[in-house]
């Protein structure tokens, strides 16, 4: 087990100074109850983990999403904090692989079960917090928000830097328009414009309409020469 935590703290590039929390992180209720001893499960550690992660997530998107309403900002987060991200960041991750479970549970896929791995990515979360603060919890989280955003870096609002650079200019004006969707409702695709004082200078494409506007502004400033 000591290798397994080994391996595991490279991977998410943190070495604790309290094993312990890790090793309770890793707990699932299953593998407690049947050994009915002191250590606790991850339970707990789940229940905090989740509000660190929404704090964090909500802080990033409230930096980077700047021309973003909060109504739109809500649903970001929702979809960054759903058992299905999660499940796929500790996939990523390969947490499954160091989960500390029950008889029962191995015997029925527990290791691969999504509602088990996330839980216990929010549970890890809530450990590196607990160890190292919010500032170790924070560049852990990052990783994969940022990333979830779909850039290596951090993400850029580009219809906050096209506004930006239109407003030099108060004669002009900028306009988003809907131009269209395609897809089955659970895949649907929408396709979007934005015009310079009725001339279309970007289009874009994306899962959301507000997406769609971003990738519109991005294409925009392509267009116009701006390095992003």
């Amino acid at each position: 087990m000591a290798e397994s935590i080994q391996q595991l703290q490279e991977k998410i590039q943190y070495t604790f100074r309290d094993p312990e929390l890790l090793h309770r992180a890793l707990s699932h209720s299953s593998y407690v109850n049947e050994r009915q001893n002191e250590h606790q499960s991850n339970e707990r550690l789940e229940f905090l983990g989740d509000s660190v992660l929404g704090f964090i997530t909500a802080e990033y998107y409230y930096s980077q999403f700047k021309a973003y309403p909060e109504g739109d900002l809500t649903k970001l987060r929702a979809a960054m904090v759903c058992e299905k991200s999660l499940c796929g960041f500790a996939q990523e991750l390969g947490l499954g692989a160091y989960l500390l479970l029950g008889k029962g549970e191995l015997c029925t896929g527990g290791r691969e079960r999504p509602s088990i791995l996330a839980d216990a990515f929010e549970a890890l979360i809530a450990a590196i917090y607990l160890d190292g603060g919010i500032d170790e919890a924070r560049r852990f989280v990052l990783r994969y928000v940022r990333k979830a955003a779909g850039t290596p870096g951090a993400f850029h609002d580009y219809k906050t830097k096209l506004q930006e650079i239109i407003q030099k200019n108060p004669e002009e004006s900028v306009e988003y328009v809907h131009v269209g969707e395609s897809g089955p409702d659970h895949d649907k695709r929408f396709s979007v414009e934005v015009h310079l004082n009725s001339n279309v200078i970007g289009r874009g494409v994306g899962k959301s309409k507000k997406l769609a506007e971003q990738e519109a502004a991005r294409e925009a400033l392509t267009l116009m020469g701006i390095k992003l």
